[in-house]
């Protein structure tokens, strides 16, 4: 293949990759604590022709080379997690994290999972669950006749029940933080999973540590800023068109050489 279409190709394929994900981006916009992607790119390996500092006489050197590129292709696709804004709901049972940490999220086949999404319900047995029915770890269970629920800021939860004065504790709400939280793998449902590349979760109550603080009656937005990913997808948009009329343009050439012959 031409080598000038081989790489117009892999700028084709790379920009509407791009696009992908700007586009998962915007459509999570509204999707509680949902972070960010952006890719990542390099460019393809180089044919060496002439080495930069080769030897052209005894005494003489090339000062640059001759090295042709093939292209571009996408080396990941990285989360970026910064804080998103909080939005009151009044509801009892949501909560947001402030700073860094995840809720930790029992799955139906005892593993745990990660997820910023505090807007927690409450099942027929009193816990709180996530709103695909998952529990909140560790588990917190509300009595039934609790008048009021509370959530601290260092994640201390008390009731107050029918006929007592008193606030009773009936639970801590504890955060996993990572070390590279940008290497753990997206599972969908707005839960994460420890791989080797985020560490070992580090597990401790909110505020210590340099874990984050919880805010009760809030839920974490996704940290989607709609204004750039805008800009990013006319970016690509005119990356794809240059991209496709280069290839034009090698056709056309090809043509013209077709018909010289």
């Amino acid at each position: 293949m031409n080598r000038a279409l081989w790489v117009a190709k892999t700028g084709l394929e790379t920009q509407s990759l791009r696009m992908a994900i700007v586009s998962n981006n915007l459509a999570n916009v509204s999707t509680n604590g949902y972070k960010k992607s952006r890719g990542l790119f390099q460019d393809l390996l180089y044919q060496n022709v002439r080495q930069p500092g080769a030897k052209t006489s005894e005494n003489t050197t090339l000062p640059s080379g001759l090295m042709l590129g093939s292209g571009v292709r996408t080396t990941a696709t990285q989360k970026i997690f910064t804080q998103g804004n909080f939005i009151q709901t009044e509801n009892t049972y949501d909560m947001g994290i402030q700073g860094r940490g995840f809720f930790q999220i029992l799955m139906p086949d005892g593993t745990i999972n990660y997820t910023r999404d505090g807007a927690f319900q409450v099942d027929a047995n009193g816990l709180l669950v996530t709103s695909s029915g998952y529990q909140l770890q560790p588990s917190v269970q509300i009595p039934f006749n609790a008048q009021s629920f509370t959530v601290g800021a260092d994640g201390v939860v008390t009731v107050q029940e029918a006929g007592s004065p008193d606030a009773v504790q009936v639970g801590q709400i504890q955060l996993a933080d990572f070390i590279n939280p940008a290497g753990l793998e997206s599972l969908g449902d707005n839960l994460y999973a420890e791989t080797t590349a985020s560490g070992p979760p580090q597990i401790g109550n909110p505020g210590v540590d340099s874990l984050g603080t919880l805010i009760q009656g809030s839920v974490e937005s996704s940290n989607v800023n709609v204004v750039e990913e805008l800009v990013n997808m006319i970016e690509t948009q005119r990356a794809y068109e240059m991209n496709s009329k280069a290839i034009s343009a090698v056709d056309g050439m090809l043509r013209n050489l077709n018909q010289n012959l």
